[in-house]
């Protein structure tokens, strides 16, 4: 938290008036000038582009390292050379200086600073004990709301058969369905294959059902013996009964469950969970590997790989976690490292504040943590070696396309941050406009926007873009934090729709953003600058990045559409329903998602919905056959 008048903004050196060479000369001068306060420190590069954040407990310490510490990584020294300006913030305290830079990373997402992107999102189990008869349920994002969660499982752990054994052993039930007590229902056929207790046919009261739910979060906890024992014996009962299929199936969970069991590493105390974090770099490309134990089970890793621009193993680590946990989900009660982290309290503090949750930070040195370190080291050192190729490949895509992107249409600005427009409707019906961003050459897909076409009727794509851009540049004066301002705006169009663009800009008095179209057919690009188009080869990177955010344009726009569009013709179909109000509609889209649940479902489960009894639900069945959808 910053102090209001008490933060401070100096700009130090600009490269444009000086140049470099007298750069390094005045430098030394002008880092007199720096406090010994902590804070944030900003980097920008020619275009004026930020493209390094960093904290600093001393910022004159801190700054000075960048231009006058002799030993730097190959990729500090470039970021060095890049440099063409920068300014700091001071903050009250080291805390503030973490939540600043955090902030700052998040909004401006520099390229030299650790951004996170792990393609794989591990599976959780989710339980609200809070439910009438609780399900347990498999999800890939945590949130806080009151539920609790199991997980991450990986390396080779199936999420589905350990719901499966949850299911078998004792009754849990395997739907999400809103349940009454006061409202039995038929049950359906995993009652009559042993796979569920049958609390929707009130078979079983909810204390009998709250123990056989104690049980099941013991085991999803670790504890497995209970689990084990009812297995043993159901299996057994179904062979006496000649029932050998579902005695197969609970010998299938038991051999599961006995691989769970040796993931298990015995020199860890059950209850330990822990994240173990180490860190290998080559001076320009870096990885990091993270293990994840839980209840004392090694259930697996996570490599991620980026272009390290830390001087240190310590800093590196600091960084990587403030990254990955900055979003306060699943935090681990401890954090397992191979080197002492100077700001630990610091980032503790950062953490707890965000999560809720106080995580140890640990260095380990000797015995089982020590072992996990180096295991974790082994494979950053092997991820970073088939990583490096990699990611020369991707900035070939990403980085590199920009700025070949630039010199071949002679823009004005580095495109740094691109933003694609695209128009979606069905004869004028349901008219959506969407604007996705990419920044250098990435998918920035939180800062994506849907805009609902409202001033005119009819179809018509010039007018329907036109509001949008229009839209857009007004949201650039109100809110520049939001919606701040793009290097280059691409449309998906020929020459008709650039002019269009060049009209709106015009009005608007835009100079500064560069706007090009690119047709689909031939795939030409226009610009303002030619009445040709310019024709880029179709193997170049270049027009490949292109093609993914024209079509990542398309995909969001048309995916907004159906969305609009379904719950239009959901709501039309429904409205002929006697009875049917907002609330009954709003339990059947929650309970079935759209349209298609609805057609689909059964009579009994169109009764399940609250408020929904026998005659409406077989009215809601003749609407939909009068509309010929079932």
């Amino acid at each position: 938290m910053l102090c209001g008048k008490r933060l401070f903004v100096y700009t130090l050196v600009n490269i444009f008036k000086i140049g470099y060479n007298n750069f390094v000369s005045v430098i030394e001068e002008r880092l007199k000038l720096l406090p010994t306060d902590p804070g944030v420190y900003v980097m920008l590069d020619s275009y004026g582009k930020i493209i390094y954040v960093g904290k600093a407990k001393n910022l004159k310490n801190r700054v000075r390292q960048y231009f006058f510490n002799t030993v730097k990584t190959e990729k500090v020294a470039a970021m060095v050379k890049n440099i063409a300006d920068f300014y700091y913030y001071i903050t009250p305290s080291e805390i503030d200086a973490l939540s600043l830079e955090n902030n700052l990373i998040k909004k401006y997402k520099p390229r030299y600073n650790i951004l996170l992107k792990d393609d794989k999102t591990y599976p959780y189990i989710k339980v609200n004990l809070k439910e009438c008869f609780p399900s347990f349920t498999v999800t890939r994002k945590i949130k806080k709301d009151g539920a609790k969660y199991f997980g991450p499982f990986m390396g080779g752990i199936n999420v589905k058969g350990v719901l499966e054994t949850l299911n078998l052993a004792f009754g849990i039930r395997p739907c999400d369905k809103k349940l009454s007590v006061n409202k039995p229902i038929k049950p359906c056929l995993n009652y009559h294959i042993g796979k569920c207790s049958a609390p929707c046919a009130a078979f079983i009261t909810e204390e009998e059902y709250d123990k056989k739910v104690t049980l099941a979060v013991g085991f999803l906890g670790g504890d497995t013996a209970p689990t084990e024992k009812l297995l043993k014996e159901k299996m057994l009962a179904a062979a006496e009964n000649e029932e050998f299929e579902l005695a197969l199936k609970y010998k299938q969970n038991l051999d599961s469950l006995e691989k769970l069991k040796l993931k298990r590493i015995t020199s860890l105390n059950k209850f330990i969970d822990a994240d173990i974090i180490a860190y290998k770099s080559n001076g320009i490309y870096s990885a990091v590997n993270l293990l994840v134990v839980r209840s004392g089970r090694m259930l697996g890793g996570k490599n991620f790989s980026f272009e390290s621009m830390t001087f240190s193993e310590e800093e590196a680590i600091s960084e990587f976690i403030l990254r990955y946990y900055e979003k306060g989900v699943d935090v681990p009660h401890e954090i397992i490292v191979g080197v002492e982290i100077e700001n630990k309290d610091a980032i503790r503090e950062f953490i707890k504040e965000k999560s809720g949750k106080s995580v140890e930070i640990t260095h380990a040195k000797a015995g089982t943590g020590k072992s996990l370190v180096d295991m974790a080291k082994k494979n950053a050192e092997e991820h970073l070696e088939i990583a490096v190729d990699r990611i020369k490949h991707k900035d070939e895509m990403t980085v590199k396309a920009c700025e070949r992107l630039k010199n071949i249409l002679s823009l004005k600005n580095y495109p740094r941050r691109m933003e694609c427009y695209d128009i979606s409707n069905i004869s004028g019906v349901d008219k959506v406009g969407s604007m996705v961003v990419f920044i250098d050459g990435e998918p920035a897909k939180d800062l994506y926007r849907r805009f609902k076409i409202k001033s005119f009727a009819g179809p018509d794509d010039f007018r329907s873009l036109k509001e949008v851009l229009t839209r857009r540049l007004e949201r650039l004066k109100t809110d520049p934090e939001k919606f701040a301002k793009p290097d280059l705006i691409i449309i998906d169009g020929g020459k008709g729709q650039l002019s269009s663009v060049k009209e709106i800009f015009d009005e608007f008095g835009v100079r500064d953003i560069d706007f090009i179209s690119l047709a689909k057919r031939e795939e030409e690009v226009f610009t303002i600058f030619s009445k040709e188009p310019v024709i880029i080869e179709k193997r170049d990177y270049v027009l490949r990045m292109l093609q993914r955010i024209r079509d990542e344009a398309h995909r969001f726009a048309i995916t907004y559409f159906r969305s609009l569009h379904g719950k239009r013709s959901l709501s039309s179909v429904l409205d002929n329903v006697k009875g049917l109000g907002k609330v009954k509609k709003a339990a059947l889209i929650e309970r079935f998602s759209d349209l298609g649940g609805i057609i689909n479902a059964t009579k009994d489960e169109l009764k399940s919905v609250e408020g929904i009894g026998e005659k409406q639900a077989e009215e809601i069945i003749t609407a939909l056959k009068e509309e010929g959808l079932r």
